[in-house]
């Protein structure tokens, strides 16, 4: 009988710290491997490899593209590339964003249970908004186990509690309390023929995120979901909702894919970067008109001053009203 031998860890702002202590508290004969996705930024390299490789008994390295998985190891996803798992070995690649985040926690949890079910256990710690809940939700639907960091600890809660929002988790432990528990979960046995077959959705969002070409020829009636009335926040596509237990969630054809909060937020900064463009467009066009009356006061050209002052007058209101609007926005 198989055991619970893949640990899937994924964590934001603030989840540094509970990485570095669950990385110390783990046992040194762990019978599992363990995989961390820790949003970061692109472009810059990460040192959590070297640090949790140095805080506890078990190596620590980024993850390579086809490596092979070995139990007692620590797997860490490079920064801006996808972490996913497939029998045997991980992948990692330059698939899209999900919940905006690249590496993204959901990827990796949804990857891990289709290919491994019961065997893996889920653990969200800190960190904003809501990537992992629907991760989490695939690994509960497999049959594996959920862990949240206790949120009343956590660095930010977002996470945490989008997560026990959704779904019944399994464990909410402190941060020093989790290479413990994690420990003991290593070696429960599961029966790995009860779990479920992986639905049809959960096989396609894996494919999608690991770039198979193949996904990018289905017919839209044949892709998961039903065609939303919003459209893709980062590329303009039309967006295809997808019911994922409680969780309504949505991606587009490019494969972008996000979770309500991220959705929520990323159609807030939208609206935002439209006051700004509007903003400026305006003040240009004050910015052309004040110089039309200093044009006409010039030529001593009278009515047109009065007109072009009239306009500026207009358009000055306009602008205040923009300024006022953000303002608004930055006190929200």
């Amino acid at each position: 009988m198989a055991t619970r031998d893949v640990i899937v860890v994924g964590a934001s702002a603030g989840g540094v710290a509970p990485l570095r202590r669950m990385a110390a508290d783990l046992p040194h004969d762990l019978p599992a491997s363990v995989f961390v996705v820790l949003h970061t930024t692109p472009g810059q390299p990460s040192a959590l490899p070297q640090l949790l490789d140095r805080d506890g008994p078990l190596p620590a390295a980024s993850a390579q593209d086809g490596q092979t998985i070995e139990p007692g190891r620590l797997y860490v996803a490079p920064p801006d590339l996808q972490l996913l798992l497939e029998p045997g070995r991980l992948r990692a690649v330059l698939g899209p964003t999900e919940n905006r985040h690249r590496p993204s926690v959901d990827v990796l949890f949804r990857s891990a249970a289709r290919a491994y079910g019961p065997r893996v256990v889920g653990v969200v710690l800190s960190g904003a908004l809501d990537d992992g809940t629907a991760g989490l939700i695939a690994v509960k639907i497999q049959g594996g186990l959920a862990v949240v960091q206790d949120p009343a600890e956590a660095f930010c809660d977002g996470m945490p509690r989008s997560a026990m929002r959704y779904l019944d988790v399994d464990h909410v432990v402190p941060a020093s309390s989790l290479g413990a528990l994690l420990g003991r979960l290593a070696r429960e046995r599961v029966d790995v023929g009860e779990a479920p077959a992986p639905s049809r959705e959960m096989v396609f969002e894996t494919r999608v995120a690991s770039l198979d070409p193949t996904t990018q020829t289905e017919r839209d009636e044949d892709r998961p979901g039903i065609q939303s009335v919003v459209a893709c926040p980062d590329c303009g596509g039309v967006l295809r909702e997808i019911q994922e237990g409680d969780l309504l969630r949505f991606r587009c054809r490019t494969g972008h894919a996000y979770s309500p909060e991220t959705m929520l937020e990323a159609g807030r900064e939208g609206v935002e970067r439209a006051l700004w463009e509007a903003l400026r467009t305006i003040e240009e066009r004050l910015a052309l008109r004040r110089r039309l009356v200093r044009q006409a006061k010039e030529r001593r050209l009278d009515s047109l001053v009065r007109h072009f002052e009239e306009q500026a007058l207009e358009t000055q209101g306009t602008v205040e009203s923009l300024r006022e609007l953000l303002l608004q926005k930055v006190a929200d």
